[in-house]
């Protein structure tokens, strides 16, 4: 018997960004903490422009206009690092 159970994809559902650290809140309960100089674009931003997130697609990334910065939730989950210039940790 072939049984298929798909995991369940990790969806953000809240974003924080502090001075120090981008905090992530999953549908499935948990917190993501990561460093906010992992993500050059978003450290230098200002703090109104850091604080104007959109949710992508059903929560799978996030994304920040005024920033110009893109986060996949699975790249967060996997380390991935930001670069200047490049999607970071897109699925």
């Amino acid at each position: 018997m072939n049984s298929s159970t798909s995991e369940p994809r990790p969806l953000a559902r809240d974003v924080q960004v502090t001075e120090a650290e981008i905090q992530v809140s999953l549908a499935d309960g948990r917190t993501i903490s990561v460093p906010l100089i992992w993500f050059p674009r978003l450290a230098s931003a200002s703090a109104s422009a850091r604080a104007h997130w959109e949710l992508l697609g059903d929560g799978e990334g996030i994304h920040w206009p005024e920033a110009d910065e893109d986060i996949s939730v699975a790249g967060l989950l996997s380390g991935a690092r930001g670069t200047s210039g490049v999607l970071s940790g897109a699925a």
